[in-house]
């Protein structure tokens, strides 16, 4: 019988890094303790972070800035969105296909998070909450679509699946830029405003308070009210617009003087 390989520190290392990464301990962009600190952490030698870390750079799940440390990938869901990244974003058909993806994995995230959520998580969903609806109440539209999604993805995590939090990563990714310009075109009527937060609360009631049915119907039909309400506001948008090139031809088309 052979003797068992005893693993290196710095694969050791590695492993427990990229657990946190997939378990979303440690989310995209976010930088890494220090090589000292992480030695200190994993009672190691950094050398032996050092080639940790250069493995995970290897990888590509993380990246170095000059004088800056290192840094989780903003592209961990690259395989999602790559080489159709430029398609999906430009497309309102696909647009709306990702909408329709989405409404379905907020619902199968809730419906888990509820049953599944520990206190930790739920003091998360709590404090992402208020983030958002600090950014909501002072109409920051930049910090809001931040903290919408933060908020959504909270319960995500919640949901205690891999797949699922890092598939829903990819899809907010995709629809970052689009769900700026939806919010200032969905926010021009303000009662739209108020909606949107009774919806929020529900979706965080229901999961805090454990009701999976509850908290899956408040996802879906949240998701479902802003699909349809974005697409009124494109239309009503795109009326006025026709109108208005309707408008501006009456001072360049025919002039009865002319007349044959």
């Amino acid at each position: 019988m052979k003797p068992l390989k005893q693993p290196r520190l710095s694969d050791i290392i590695l492993d427990h890094l990229e657990q946190m990464i997939l378990e979303g301990s440690m989310k995209p962009g976010q930088r890494l303790l220090p090589e000292r600190e992480l030695a200190v952490q994993f009672e190691v030698s950094r050398p032996s972070v050092r080639e940790a870390l250069q493995k995970l750079e290897a990888k590509g799940l993380i990246s170095r800035r000059q004088g800056g440390g290192n840094f989780v990938s903003e592209n961990l869901g690259a395989s999602y969105t790559e080489p159709l990244f430029d398609l999906l974003s430009r497309h309102p058909e696909a647009q709306r296909d990702l909408l329709e993806f989405r409404h379905a994995l907020e619902g199968i995230a809730a419906f888990h998070a509820a049953q599944r959520a520990t206190e930790t998580d739920r003091e998360i969903i709590r404090q992402q909450y208020e983030r958002w609806e600090a950014a909501h109440e002072r109409a920051d539209v930049a910090a809001e679509v931040k903290a919408d999604a933060d908020f959504h993805l909270s319960v995500a995590e919640a949901a205690h699946n891999l797949a699922l939090l890092h598939t829903m990563r990819a899809v907010f990714s995709l629809m970052r830029e689009r769900m700026d310009e939806n919010l200032q075109l969905l926010y021009v009527d303000e009662g739209m405003r108020d909606r949107v937060q009774e919806q929020h609360e529900k979706l965080r009631d229901a999961v805090l308070g454990g009701d999976p049915v509850r908290a899956r119907n408040a996802a879906q039909s949240h998701l479902a009210f802003i699909n349809e309400s974005v697409e009124n506001s494109h239309r009503e948008a795109s009326r006025r617009n026709r109108a208005k090139r309707r408008l501006s031809s009456l001072g360049r088309g025919h002039n009865p003087d002319n007349a044959d």
